[in-house]
């Protein structure tokens, strides 16, 4: 691979890595503030999360399409790195989703879920 797609490449995965960082804190930051009885601003952060989450999608789809499905990328410790924060902050986005729902009912008082 050419110095200058390699570079190309690295770009590519760390705004990946910086979006799923982003959805991850976002969504940490929701349960923290539902926790707080905060619901606006807990779903705030959560749409937020939801915003960097669909961002790293598109590096996603960006890094799969410079592959073509062919092998051409290889596949680095940086790369392996980034799409497990990527799935790590699509499933902290998922429960805290669950979770603040749940401190919404106990904040209101519901005793059935």
């Amino acid at each position: 691979m050419p110095e200058d797609e390699v570079m190309a490449f690295e770009e590519e995965i760390m705004l990946l890595l910086v979006q799923a960082g982003a959805a991850r804190s976002a969504a940490l930051s929701a349960l923290r503030l539902a926790r707080a009885g905060q619901f606006a601003a807990a779903e705030q952060q959560l749409a937020a999360a939801r915003e960097s989450v669909h961002g790293a999608h598109r590096q996603q789809t960006a890094l799969i399409g410079l592959d073509e499905g062919s092998g051409k990328l290889p596949v680095t410790l940086i790369l392996v790195h980034a799409q497990d924060h990527l799935m790590n902050a699509m499933l902290i986005q998922d429960l805290a989703g669950e979770i603040i729902e749940l401190y919404r009912r106990t904040a209101a008082g519901e005793t059935d879920a």
